[in-house]
């Protein structure tokens, strides 16, 4: 009976000891088969940032006249050309005035005229006053007298208005400038024949110059006159320029759902032109502590954003929500708190939980320029050890 006891425990044992060794081996299997996935981390900073909006706007002349011909004739003189700088009543060009001038004198003499025959009927009235008083002379003979005094008056009247038209056509012969400015274009020369409403010059104001540009509309509610802006052109590299708001235009486009907004922006040295097109940063704020990722970092699905954090060798997804965008960062209002090790490259295969692989980042954390990409080895799926063939992992989402 002992020996069967004895054989009957050894059989069993040797069976748990095969299923322990099994399990083992299982065990060590999947841990060699585990995914490890390449990326690089960033730490959640506070920064010190000023929130503002950016925009793409166009600098326009504070002023633009058309200046056109009042009269006709010859032009005699043109006085300036494209790029002339111009002070308020200088002399832009002349039309002959031989036929004004003659015209003027031609109204003097008839008001000289007019006044004489004023003053006579003027006597005769006198005279016939007393007559018509003294009863010896008709009712019929003192309207008469009456009425052309009336009428000798009018002519007067009428005479000294035709000479104060001849006069100002006389005066619209010099046409001169209405606003300090710069001419922009010269459509006529000397020597050609205008008409009125003929277009003689564009001219502009280019000092200060309006900055036009869009908002959205969720931007909205941030606006308010005497905003700072700050611009740079192509054109000009390594210098801004600063301006404030003037107008915030009252409706949104419809097509565009955007608004419009107006800034003046000083050109006292002339650098600026209009036309040119400027990158805009309009400040919505004062500095504040910001708690800022790289942009690279966020993974957008419809509605939700979220990012991956390293926690020791794991993966952790977190859910956030997002502020102000400063250039190549964005302000993170929920999820992250500072000095958390935020996934910036590599992070689009990952899911919950799953094993991490940190490579070198570089030294300089992003704040504008081009997006990092994450380096060659992270395009690639790590080998599964023990079948030299890259892994695919199923896990997760």
């Amino acid at each position: 009976m002992r020996k069967i006891c004895f054989l009957v425990f050894c059989i069993i044992f040797g069976f748990c000891a095969i299923l322990t060794v099994d399990g083992c081996k299982k065990k060590e299997a999947k841990n060699a088969t585990e995914k490890v996935f390449n990326v690089q981390i960033r730490d959640v900073l506070r920064k010190p940032l000023r929130p503002f909006i950016e925009s793409i706007g166009t600098l326009n002349p504070y002023e633009e006249v058309n200046v056109s011909a009042e009269v006709e004739g010859i032009l005699k003189t043109v006085k300036v050309d494209e790029g002339t700088v111009v002070s308020k009543g200088m002399l832009l060009a002349a039309i002959d005035d031989m036929d004004y001038a003659l015209e003027v004198k031609r109204a003097e003499a008839a008001l000289r005229q007019a006044q004489a025959t004023l003053e006579n009927t003027k006597l005769e009235f006198q005279r016939k006053d007393a007559l018509y008083k003294e009863e010896l002379v008709t009712k019929q003979q003192y309207d008469d007298v009456t009425t052309r005094l009336a009428l000798a008056e009018a002519e007067v009247e009428r005479a000294k208005a035709a000479l104060s038209l001849a006069r100002v056509k006389l005066s619209k012969t010099r046409i001169h400038s209405p606003i300090a400015c710069v001419v922009k274009e010269k459509k006529v020369s000397a020597g050609d024949f205008v008409k009125n409403g003929t277009s003689l010059f564009v001219i502009i104001q280019p000092n200060p110059l309006k900055l036009r540009f869009t908002v959205p509309e969720k931007d909205v509610a941030k606006l308010k006159v005497k905003q700072d802006v700050l611009l740079k052109v192509d054109g000009l590299p390594g210098s801004e320029f600063k301006g404030k708001v003037n107008i915030i235009f009252p409706h949104v486009e419809e097509r565009t759902r955007t608004l419009m907004v107006e800034a003046l922006v000083p050109n006292d040295s002339g650098i600026l032109k209009p036309g040119l097109f400027a990158k805009v940063i309009l400040y919505t704020g004062d500095e504040r502590d910001t708690i800022v990722v790289p942009i690279t970092a966020l993974l957008y699905e419809a509605e939700t954003v979220r990012v991956f954090t390293a926690e020791g060798d794991r993966a952790k997804e977190r859910i956030v929500k997002l502020g102000s965008k400063y250039g190549e960062l964005m302000e993170i209002t929920e999820g992250l708190k500072e000095g958390e090790k935020v996934v910036t490259a590599g992070q689009q295969n990952l899911s919950e939980g799953v094993k991490l692989s940190i490579q070198p980042a570089g030294p300089e954390y992003p704040t504008s320029g081009k997006q990092q990409a994450a380096p060659e080895s992270m395009n690639q799926k790590p080998e599964v050890p023990g079948t030299g063939q890259n892994g695919k992992h199923s896990e997760g989402r």
